[in-house]
């Protein structure tokens, strides 16, 4: 059984698309916020976490940072999409403990299959 995926994205037609290919491949997606993400890293059994460089919060590098500084999150797979002129918050986003960053129209293109990862 595949491992949910934690997804921090309030952009909603993008959060839709993510929702409706993650169920045309058999992924279960978790939506949360900011606050509650780090619990529901512990308590889940979610290995992945899609992380909205741009989240209107402003807490994506925050969030980047919890999940990989805490021993019981820090092997959770954190992957980013920003725009892709947005090189200062791509090396940020990767100094701050993001596996990947992707450019979200990469994202959007290869999502199906970057789901199927992420759900192991």
């Amino acid at each position: 059984m595949p491992h949910p995926i934690l997804t921090l994205v309030d952009d909603l037609i993008f959060l839709a698309k993510i929702q409706q290919t993650a169920k045309q491949v058999g992924v279960i997606l978790e939506s949360v916020e900011p606050s509650s993400v780090k619990e529901r890293a512990t308590a889940s059994s979610a290995h992945s976490i899609i992380l909205d460089l741009n989240h209107r919060s402003g807490a994506a590098l925050k969030v980047a940072r919890a999940i990989k500084g805490d021993p019981a999150t820090s092997h959770v797979r954190v992957m980013g999409f920003l725009s892709h002129v947005q090189t200062d918050l791509a090396a940020a986003a990767r100094e701050a403990g993001c596996d990947d960053v992707l450019a979200r129209s990469t994202f959007a293109q290869k999502l199906p299959q970057l789901l199927m990862k992420l759900a192991g």
